[in-house]
């Protein structure tokens, strides 16, 4: 009995358990008749086993297609919903302008959760693991407070280089009013080019697995790759399905506590939405796997501030009939200033490939103050009143972010230089050097 229990099919049975009230409810078309705190459990735990089930056959495929490519594949599907809540919005934004700021509003939310809870907190629980006893060849244990640290691997240069151009770029967004074809053809080119380069590389040597992953990779190569394939495209449809639902249960219970709509569909929406590879990605650091969970976020941030934002106009123009470049207000010029801003600063820290404890909870407590001030204005101050502090709020820790950013990038210019030299090799498909351990 305990053989049957340990076997690497029973994981992935009672992970495929946890989807079938939301699959039974959907077929049968029972979703609407739901409260909305029975909806957040169904679909939630649907996510949660879909997240599994994404993780191990991200895992599984890595034997077959080069590592970074089977992260990027991950990292599209995980933030799936976020794509699809982002062009509702678009989309709606043809016949109601308004709904074009909560398009925005939804995205920015959604890229600085990804590094201000996503980095900061993967970073900081791969080293809570490692203290803890957990055996991580990646980690960092050094003398001094705060001074452990996740090494990344040398070949995650590549998706930095292209997040520091999209970052780069998109400090310009804003100068338009409006997300228009030159974003599109810049932001969605880059992802392409990126693309483009991971897929021609060579399978990495394999890391050994264990468990459910194990077992799918013993399999003859025909078997295997019908289990990758089944297994993303059942956690696939269940992430198309289930977060929308999730995250709208979310927000309507956060009404019913008397959180304002615009915040729920900044924050609340994108933290259900994002929730499917915050999951795989602690999943992966738990398996003592830290620089893949690194790697999975920081390809799901770059396939967000490229694809995601690049595509919106393209949704529109759909909506509307002819093209149109999606227009926004001077509130969601800060949002963006901001977003860019923080993805420079967090950027900065990962340019000698590794983040510390003091980096990770810096990035963390700016992210998390820079939210409670502004739901205090929220609260404290009237609609227009609230919206000006805000302005000046989200201008301010840009600039912060900014000057963090450059100040580190000065002290680190070496590294930056390192970084370029080390994309170039990896292009060329020259091999990389073991994450560092030394400052």
């Amino acid at each position: 009995m305990s053989s049957r229990l340990s076997h690497p099919l029973t994981a992935v049975g009672f992970a495929v358990l946890l989807t079938a009230p939301w699959v039974l409810l959907r077929t049968t078309d029972s979703v609407s008749s739901l409260s909305h705190i029975l909806t957040v459990a169904v679909s939630g735990l649907a996510v949660l086993g879909a997240s599994f089930l994404l993780a191990w056959g991200a895992e599984t495929a890595e034997k077959d297609v080069p590592r970074a490519f089977a992260l990027a594949i991950l990292a599209v599907l995980a933030v799936a919903p976020e794509y699809a809540v982002d062009a509702l919005y678009a989309w709606q934004a043809a016949s109601d302008p308004a709904k074009a700021n909560l398009a925005v509003a939804n995205m920015t939310g959604a890229n600085r959760i990804l590094i201000g809870l996503g980095w900061s907190g993967i970073a900081l629980f791969s080293i809570y693991k490692a203290a803890r006893g957990r055996d991580d060849d990646h980690v960092v244990r050094r003398d001094g407070r705060f001074r452990d640290a996740v090494a990344l691997d040398p070949s995650i240069s590549t998706e930095i280089l292209f997040l520091f151009a999209a970052t780069v770029y998109a400090f310009l967004v804003p100068l338009g009013n409006a997300i228009d074809a030159v974003d599109f053809f810049v932001l969605v080119g880059l992802y392409v080019a990126y693309i483009a380069i991971i897929v021609r590389g060579d399978v990495d040597e394999e890391e050994e697995q264990v468990g459910v992953p194990a077992y799918f990779q013993a399999r003859p190569k025909h078997l295997r790759v019908a289990s990758v394939l089944t297994l993303f495209a059942y956690a696939g449809f269940l992430i198309f399905t289930a977060v929308e639902p999730f995250a709208y249960g979310l927000e309507r219970l956060g009404l019913q506590f008397g959180i304002p709509e615009f915040f729920m569909i900044q924050w609340i929406a994108p933290l259900a939405s994002e929730s499917p590879e915050l999951i795989v990605t602690a999943y992966l650091v738990n398996k003592a796997r830290a620089t893949a969970a690194f790697n999975a976020l920081i390809s799901s941030k770059l396939n967000q501030w490229t694809l995601l934002v690049g595509t919106l106009v393209v949704v529109y123009s759909i909506a509307l009939g002819r093209y149109g470049a999606l227009p926004f207000d001077l509130k969601q010029e800060a949002e963006i200033w901001l977003t860019a801003a923080q993805s420079f600063f967090a950027l900065t820290v990962l340019v000698n490939f590794r983040m510390n404890v003091r980096e990770a909870v810096t990035i963390l407590v700016l992210f998390a103050s820079q939210v409670a001030i502004e739901f205090a204005f929220i609260e404290l101050y009237p609609a227009q009143m609230a919206e000006r502090y805000s302005i000046y709020l989200l201008l301010g820790y840009s600039v912060l972010y900014v000057v963090l950013g450059l100040g580190l990038l000065v002290r680190r210019r070496d590294d930056l230089r390192r970084l370029w030299t080390l994309t170039v090799r990896n292009v060329r498909g020259e091999p990389l050097p073991e994450p560092g351990r030394a400052d």
